[in-house]
């Protein structure tokens, strides 16, 4: 899943500081969401799926849609 998340943010060309404001979180904080360090909470899980128009499953490596 991290990767994937990391992947998607690099692909479209963004830094960990635009996704964190996204989420109203520090950069720290999402950095440790693109590592592994911390688990995501739901509701940033779907507000990343939104914002990249993916699924939830997609991020979780549920699905490869």
């Amino acid at each position: 899943m991290y990767r994937r998340l990391r992947d998607l943010r690099e692909d479209n060309d963004l830094k960990q500081r635009q996704l964190a404001e996204v989420l109203h979180v520090s950069q720290t904080t999402y950095s440790r969401y693109e590592s592994g360090a911390i688990d995501i909470p739901s509701d940033a899980l779907i507000k990343l799926a939104d914002f990249y128009g993916v699924s939830t499953d997609y991020l979780l490596g549920r699905s490869d849609k």
